[in-house]
């Protein structure tokens, strides 16, 4: 098939658009940076230009409904926040001829904004963290106080003090207080078909890269979080990816964020789990996959991530180089672990990122910045860009929330 992915900038679609290469799909991107991420690499025959995402989202849908018409592509497959504005608009897709899977826009208000998902999770009875919308009774701490719409950590402020908390609110409009909970990180993505779930996989953050991402995984077992999520997706009927971060606290895990769209498929893939080819048999109607769960312990990791994320610290320049030098040999935390971004095994474009990331961190380690701000602006949905989609649904007849637009 040929397949247009929605997003070019980031992770998960530099991983999908290897995962459908080499498959034996034809890709192609979407992405407003000529010079994105899934430029360098083999496995995408063309980067399409459009508009930035997330102040005006219906601007993107014209630009990308054209691309998908001109390109005569197959499946439309949203690898970003894109997922919103695909299930605002089911009658522009149906007109268009567009074969792709989202959620309807009722499913998508459920969970996403993170005060909403809060509000399903309590509905639903799936553990949370301790957790308030508004601040007015908040009193401990400490605390992350999260704005409703926010990508990749933006939007998400520690406080550890009442002071840091009015300071943190200080801009009005709704918010979620959410108490900090001892325990690592683990990621889960699932594939649903209208609230069956037919794929899972979870894995371990194991090493923190820049803005709160994992520049190491390790899949894992985690049982109780599947349970959870076919309750979640059950009830919505969602249909298409959807993924969550938890805690995996003494007691088990507590749900802290949902992310309405695939997340960083390689570790699954490694690990057994095609999410990527359930995906596509999710949105052309093939065979569902089953959702049994892959092998525990497989190692991963992403060396543009972690060169970023040494770039941070204190005595950057030696951070960065001694990442590179523990990864050129295979000390840990890269011993036995597989890379899933940039693998340049049969791709040599792939390690272009890579160096040029670390060049420019060992030259100005502050760079790290535009590496991750950038891409993060090509795809991040606004609260402007929510409002519109709010509007554009109801104008559909189907906008899913009784509240009133965010603001």
């Amino acid at each position: 098939m040929k397949v247009l992915l929605s997003d070019g900038s980031g992770l998960t679609a530099r991983q999908t658009a290897t995962r459908l290469a080499l498959a034996g799909h034809v890709v192609e991107v979407l992405s407003p940076d000529p010079l994105c991420l899934c430029r360098f690499t083999r496995h995408v025959c063309r980067v399409r230009a459009v508009p930035s995402y997330g102040v005006d989202p219906l601007i993107w849908l014209d630009a990308a409904l054209a691309a998908y018409a001109e390109g005569g592509f197959d499946l439309l497959v949203p690898t970003q926040e894109q997922v919103a504005v695909l299930a605002a608009a089911p009658s522009r897709l149906a007109s268009a001829g567009v074969t792709t899977a989202v959620p309807d826009f009722k499913a998508l208000c459920a969970v996403q904004d993170k005060v909403s998902a809060s509000t399903t999770l309590t509905r639903l009875g799936i553990p949370q963290p301790r957790s308030s919308v508004g601040s007015e009774s908040w009193d401990s701490f400490p605390a992350f106080v999260k704005a409703p719409i926010g990508t990749a950590s933006g939007g998400v402020i520690r406080v550890d003090s009442i002071a840091a908390l009015r300071a943190a609110t200080s801009a009005g409009g709704p918010v979620l207080v959410q108490a900090a909970v001892d325990g690592p990180l683990a990621m889960c993505q699932c594939v649903f078909d209208r609230g069956s779930l037919v794929a899972f996989h979870a894995c371990s953050r194991t090493k923190e890269g820049p803005s709160g991402g994992a520049s190491h995984k390790l899949s894992i077992a985690l049982p109780e979080a599947r349970e959870w999520l076919e309750v979640l997706g059950s009830d919505i009927e969602w249909h298409g990816a959807l993924s969550a971060d938890v805690i995996v606290s003494a007691n088990g895990p507590l749900f802290i964020d949902i992310n309405p769209r695939l997340v960083e498929p390689a570790n699954a893939w490694l690990a057994g789990v095609d999410l990527v080819g359930a995906l596509v048999d999710v949105a052309t109607g093939g065979p569902a996959r089953h959702a049994t769960d892959g092998r525990e312990g497989v190692a991963t990791h992403q060396l543009l991530l972690a060169v970023l994320g040494a770039a941070q610290g204190r005595g950057a320049r030696r951070q960065v180089a001694a990442e590179l030098v523990h990864a050129a040999r295979g000390r840990r935390p890269y011993e036995a672990s597989s890379e899933e971004l940039t693998p340049w095994r049969g791709d040599p474009f792939a390690a272009l990122p890579v160096l040029a990331a670390s060049l420019a961190t060992l030259l100005h380690p502050p760079s790290w910045r535009h590496f991750t701000e950038g891409s993060v602006a090509n795809y991040a949905l606004t609260p402007t860009g929510w409002d519109l989609l709010l509007s554009a649904a109801a104008s559909e007849g189907h906008s899913g929330t009784g509240r009133a637009p965010l603001k």
